[in-house]
């Protein structure tokens, strides 16, 4: 059975960070593109970051507004994703999901993500 469960989220103050984890079960973290999106009430999911499977090299991609903010990484041994993300902005408020997918074609296809966990809720504010 596939599981993706997330954590790490919270409330932090502007300039603060966070890590948030992505625990997989179920499937071999290696053969998938790992995904992070976000979204807030009324907007559409839109993508964080993606990391590839490792027939593919470990690529990584960034949504704009998180160039040079944040960082995707993988851990094989603890079957994770991580999202390293610092500084954060009060923008950033959203809840995040992290998200499988055997390949998406174009990384941040949300539609192209079968599998999806239940998102952790980062808060950024003063």
């Amino acid at each position: 059975q596939v599981q993706l469960v997330e954590s790490g989220g919270g409330l932090v103050q502007p300039g603060g960070s966070l890590r948030l984890s992505c625990v997989a079960s179920g499937f071999t973290l290696d053969d998938y593109y790992i995904g992070w999106f976000r979204q807030v009430p009324g907007k559409e999911r839109e993508g964080v970051s993606c990391i590839s499977s490792r027939e593919d090299g470990d690529r990584a991609w960034y949504g704009g507004f998180a160039k040079g903010r944040f960082a995707i990484s993988k851990d094989n041994a603890k079957n994770t994703v991580y999202l390293h993300m610092m500084p954060l902005k009060s923008e950033d408020t959203a809840v995040y999901y992290c998200a499988a997918s055997r390949d998406p074609t174009v990384w941040d296809w949300y539609e192209r993500y079968n599998y999806w966990g239940q998102g952790t809720q980062v808060t950024v504010s003063s």
